[in-house]
């Protein structure tokens, strides 16, 4: 490589939207060797230092250090997820112990536990220090402290190991998916076997099939959750059955893709750390950061909802199979429940693709709702480049002219891109960085039809673009002097928050009128079929809620086990009964929403023992969805309350104390039980 490594100095590119047309493959190693060294250098210059501890000299050097280990981590995450290849895949799993090593080499460090120790004694003393400095320092202190840095060195050794192998298995257990994922797509022969799919479902069918070198063939592409979109659709229960088997099967069939010795080990050593750290089980460690604030505060509330949600969903599989007029399989029920709701409020919801076309859904929906609350606007520009051709890269700017920052969409499905949908930041506001203006990026898997023919989303995935956008909205908008508090830096079970709430939206009278129209008449979706859509919000929660809560206490049952009770488990499948037998989820006509094998939150990294987060930031959620329709709605000035209240804080203070500044007192949970069918 004759160049310079691109990834070494900061991106020339407007807002440090990172260069990706000018990085190669070849340039991360030895950038991420250069921006590890870079900052144990740095961390060696604060804690070397004679002078006592000090914010100054302590606090401020820690948070400017790692810069160009922090450009590199962006744009490699980026492409591990979106553009993957075996080339960088190899490279995660090699790397990410480094990595893990490197990050202990901070957390651990007893030099730098004292002087923030030292800084948090003082902090408060002098009338420059502001909250959100005080705020900076206990997260610092609580973080190493939970990390393991006030252990005796052998103590930390033991930590380091067990970090460093669980990046390496965390690592393999994404890769192994997404190859697995990737395999077990179904293949169909007959176009007749996919009879109900609309013109451009079949035609997104028959391109994937077509990249893959099988024409005159269909195939479907996997999603990440146990259900997939086409069982609503798909009139063959063969069909269905095939399609579910696959999604089932992922990382659980044997072979060189499995996942469940790699999950074993995850869980093995995660409790084993969590001894370690004078905790009884993994899921105590995880929640110490959140607000829930332990593993029990997550069963105080999850557990009661379980066996009310069960009972739903059993009342609905009654009504289900009486319609069908025989038993209603889990591949069958996204089937007979759209016939049912069908037969129930006249809505077929499948039919209404046509008044959802992508474009019309971003810019008109999307985007105009945005404008409406926050005064926004967004202005595509197509000479900037992301990570691929079909990456769109929009600048954003406030009422008054100036830039807010870049967000990218990444749309469509392929082979390369981890499954699921998801938000990304790659440059935070930080303005102890001179970084005032911030690079968001949302992914979705949406089929990509034929060249020349729309994309035409379902429901769901209207309510997919919403969420994501809530949490671009967030890293947009979120202000803050220090990179740790930069951006969407929250609590798991609070950071779910701000894009729930931007799924209101989608179905809001001015918003909907705006963007769902007709894709070939512009003819706006008939009122009739709106008040339609509003009747059914409580439709099929039981399933929903029941998918849903089965993964969240699955996640806790893998994570509450004891170091002891960990090594014991052997079979995977074995255990995921239990646990589910265990909270009355055992359903088999609705399993849960990942399998543990394929259970990419949690074994994956970043949501282990946290996935409840979602149902508990619903809480909030609900209650702020109230706020809205009691004080008008979409207007500027609520959409202000929220966007400076909430949005702008980032992870400068304490979320519930930003969620009682905004709404004036705590949550409750009676709007999230009223929506959910729950009450």
């Amino acid at each position: 490589m004759d160049a310079p490594n691109p990834l070494l100095s900061p991106s020339p590119l407007p807002h440090g939207l990172p260069p990706f047309a000018d990085i190669l493959e070849e340039h991360f190693e030895p950038a991420f060797e250069a921006g590890i060294a870079e900052q144990i250098s740095e961390l060696e210059a604060i804690v070397s230092g004679g002078e006592p501890a000090t914010f100054a000299n302590t606090m401020v050097p820690l948070e400017r250090s790692g810069q160009t280990l922090r450009r590199v981590e962006y744009a490699f995450w980026t492409l591990t997820g979106t553009e993957s290849t075996a080339f960088l895949r190899d490279l995660e799993e090699r790397i990410a112990p480094m990595l893990a090593a490197h990050q202990d080499a901070i957390l651990l460090n007893a030099s730098l536990y004292r002087r923030i120790t030292a800084v948090r004694e003082t902090i408060g003393s002098s009338p420059s220090d502001t909250a959100e400095m005080r705020h900076l320092v206990e997260q610092w202190h609580r973080r190493m402290m939970l990390a393991g840095a006030a252990l005796d060195e052998a103590a930390k050794q033991q930590v380091s190991r067990v970090n460093q192998r669980l990046s390496e298995l965390q690592s393999r257990f994404e890769s192994r998916l997404l190859e697995d994922t990737n395999s077990l797509a179904v293949v169909f022969d007959d176009a007749a076997e996919l009879d109900g799919l609309g013109d451009s479902e079949r035609s997104a069918a028959e391109a994937a099939a077509k990249a893959r070198g099988l024409d005159g063939r269909l195939l479907l592409a996997l999603v990440l959750p146990t259900s997939q979109p086409a069982l609503a659709q798909l009139a063959s229960a063969d069909a269905r059955a095939r399609l579910m088997w696959a999604s089932r099967e992922r990382g659980a069939h044997g072979g060189e893709f499995d996942t469940r010795e790699t999950l074993l080990e995850i869980v093995r050593l995660r409790a084993h750390r969590a001894r370690i750290l004078g905790f009884r089980v993994h899921a105590d460690v995880a929640t110490a950061e959140e607000t829930a604030g332990s593993s029990a505060a997550v069963a105080t509330m999850l557990e009661p909802l379980a066996p009310i949600a069960a009972e739903n969903a059993r009342r609905e599989l009654a009504e289900l199979e009486a319609l069908a007029g025989t038993e209603v399989r889990a591949a069958d029920w996204p089937y007979w429940a759209e016939q049912l709701r069908a037969q129930r409020y006249a809505l077929d919801t499948a039919s209404l693709r046509p008044w959802f076309e992508a474009e019309r859904v971003l810019r008109d929906g999307v985007f105009y709702a945005a404008t409406r609350l926050y005064g926004v606007s967004f202005t595509e520009r197509p000479d900037l480049r992301g990570w691929n051709a079909d990456t769109r890269v929009f600048e954003v700017r406030d009422e008054d002219g100036s830039t807010v920052g870049l967000y990218l969409l990444d749309l469509y499905t392929r082979d390369a891109k981890r499954g699921g949908a998801w938000m990304h930041e790659l440059v935070t506001t930080a303005s102890l960085l001179g970084q005032d203006t911030a690079v968001v990026a949302n992914n979705l898997n949406v089929p990509k039809p034929a060249a020349g023919e729309p994309t035409l989303l379902t429901l769901d995935e209207v309510s997919t673009l919403f969420h994501e956008f809530g949490h671009a909205l967030h890293g947009l908008f979120a202000r803050a002097t220090f990179p740790s508090l930069a951006g969407t830096t929250h609590q798991r079970d609070f950071v779910e928050f701000p894009s729930q709430v931007n799924e209101m939206w989608m179905l809001w009278p001015e918003v909907l009128d705006h963007y769902a129209r007709h894709v070939e008449t512009g003819e706006p979706l008939p009122l009739k079929v709106v008040s339609q859509l509003r009747a059914t919000e409580t439709f099929n929660q039981g399933y929903l809620t029941s998918e849903y809560l089965a993964a969240a206490l699955l996640d806790q049952a893998w994570h509450t086990l004891t170091a002891e009770e960990a090594e014991a488990v052997q079979d995977v499948g074995a255990f995921e009964a239990r646990a589910l037998a265990r909270v009355g989820l055992d359903n088999p006509a609705v399993p849960p929403r990942y399998q543990s094998s394929y259970f990419q939150h949690t074994f994956g990294g970043g949501y282990d023992a946290r996935y409840y987060g979602y149902i508990w930031s619903e809480v909030l959620d609900a209650d702020t969805v109230e706020w809205f329709k009691t004080n008008g709605g979409l207007t500027r000035a609520n959409g202000q309350r929220f966007r400076e209240r909430l949005l702008a804080v980032g992870g400068t203070k304490d979320p519930l104390a930003a969620y009682r500044d905004f709404r004036g007192r705590d949550a409750v949970i009676e709007p999230l039980l009223r929506r959910r069918g729950l009450a």
